[in-house]
C-alpha cells in the first residue's frame, strides 16, 4: 500500500506554523511527512525559510511517524557536518528519519560566496559528497582532497543503522545514476509516462529502494480561490529546471514569472476545490507502483487542507490500494 505523506514547505510558512501543521497531519491520518531545506524562498511573496534541521528535531519529537528532508550538502553544508546532523537525528529517532540528497540550487548555495559550479562539476561534487557521507555514517575516519575536502573526519555519535540516503531525481538520467548509491529516489509529479520512465530508469539500473513522488497541488473552497493561490504562491514552477538551478535570488524568480497567467500555472498542477479530482489524480500515481506520495498544498493555509484531505482523500487512497 502506498504511503501518503504531508510536505512541510519552509519557504511558505514560519517554522512554528509548520510544526503545528505536521502534528495535525499525523492526527488527520497522514502516514509520514517530509520538508524542504532552503536558505531563501523561491519568491519574495512566499516570505519564509526556516532552518530545516532545527525544525526536524522538534517535528520528530512532536510526532511518531517518519520524517524526511530534501537537502544539498556540498557547498552551503560541508558533507561532514551534514553527516553529523543526519547521524544525530538517526540516533535519537531510529528508523524514522531519511534524507534525500541533491546537487542543489544557486538560490540556496550562493550565500557562501564561492562560485556556483556548472552542472557537470555539481554532479561530480555530489558523487564525492555521498561517498564521504556514507563512509562517515559507517564509522570510518575520512580524509579527502578532491572537490570535497575533509581532514580526518569522524562521526562519534551514530545510530546502529544509518538513516536511508535517497536521491532527489527529476530526470531519467539522474534516476539511473542514483541506483549505484541511493537507498531510494524521490521525484516530482510529472506525466504518467515520464514518471514511469523515471521509475524504470532507477529499477533497470539496479535500484531496489522505495520510489517517492512529491505532488504539488492547490486546494481551496472554490476553484477560483485554488487557482489564485497557485498563481500567487507557486508560479516559479514554470521556470525551467536548467534555469531554476542557476537563479540566485527570489527576486530573479519573480522577474522571470511576472507575466505568467493563472491558466499557465494550472497546467503544472491540480488547482481545484474538488477533492474527488485530487483523489483521482493521486490514485493514478499510486497505480504506477509508487511507494510513497508526499502532498504539498501550495497555499499558506494548511489546516483546512489537512482536514479536507484527511476526511475525503486519504480514505479513498487507502481503499484504492487494497
Amino acid at each position: 500500500m502506498t504511503i501518503v505523506g504531508f510536505h512541510a514547505s519552509h519557504e511558505q510558512l514560519p517554522p512554528s506554523a509548520l510544526l503545528d501543521a505536521v502534528k495535525l497531519a499525523e492526527e488527520a491520518g497522514f502516514d509520514a511527512a517530509m520538508c524542504s531545506d532552503h536558505l531563501e524562498p523561491w519568491s519574495v511573496r512566499q516570505g519564509h525559510s526556516g532552518y530545516a534541521w532545527s525544525w526536524l528535531g522538534a517535528a520528530l519529537e512532536a510526532t511518531r511517524f517518519s520524517l524526511g528532508v530534501v537537502t544539498a550538502p556540498g557547498q552551503r553544508y560541508h558533507p561532514a557536518i551534514a553527516a553529523q546532523k543526519i547521524a544525530t537525528l538517526g540516533e535519537m529517532y531510529p528508523g524514522r528519519f531519511w534524507a534525500a540528497i541533491g546537487s542543489g540550487e544557486a538560490v540556496n548555495e550562493h550565500v557562501t560566496g564561492d562560485p556556483w559550479p556548472g552542472k557537470e562539476e555539481r554532479d561530480a561534487r555530489l558523487a564525492e559528497t555521498v561517498d564521504v557521507m556514507r563512509r562517515l555514517l559507517a564509522g570510518e575516519e575520512v580524509t579527502a582532497d578532491g572537490l570535497v575536502r575533509v581532514d580526518r573526519g569522524r562521526i562519534w555519535s551514530r545510530p546502529e543503522v544509518p538513516p536511508p540516503l535517497f536521491a532527489a531525481a527529476v530526470s531519467t538520467e539522474t534516476a539511473g545514476d542514483a541506483a549505484a548509491w541511493a537507498d531510494g529516489i524521490i521525484t516530482i509529479d510529472q506525466s504518467p509516462d515520464v514518471l514511469r520512465e523515471v521509475m524504470d530508469a532507477y529499477r533497470e539500473a539496479g535500484g531496489d529502494g522505495p520510489v517517492a513522488v512529491q505532488v504539488h497541488l492547490s486546494w481551496a473552497h472554490t476553484d477560483e480561490e485554488a487557482l489564485a493561490i497557485a498563481h500567487d504562491q507557486w508560479r516559479q514552477s514554470l521556470v525551467p529546471a536548467h534555469l531554476a538551478w542557476e537563479l540566485a535570488r527570489p527576486e530573479e524568480f519573480d522577474e522571470r514569472t511576472a507575466d505568467v497567467t493563472p491558466q499557465q500555472v494550472a497546467e503544472t498542477l491540480i488547482a481545484s476545490a474538488d477533492t474527488a479530482r485530487h483523489l483521482d489524480h493521486l490514485a493514478g500515481i499510486a497505480a504506477l507502483g509508487v511507494d510513497r506520495i508526499y502532498l504539498h498544498h501550495v497555499g499558506t493555509e494548511q489546516h483546512a487542507f489537512i482536514h479536507a484531505f484527511g476526511e475525503r482523500v486519504l480514505p479513498g487512497l487507502e481503499e484504492a490500494g487494497r
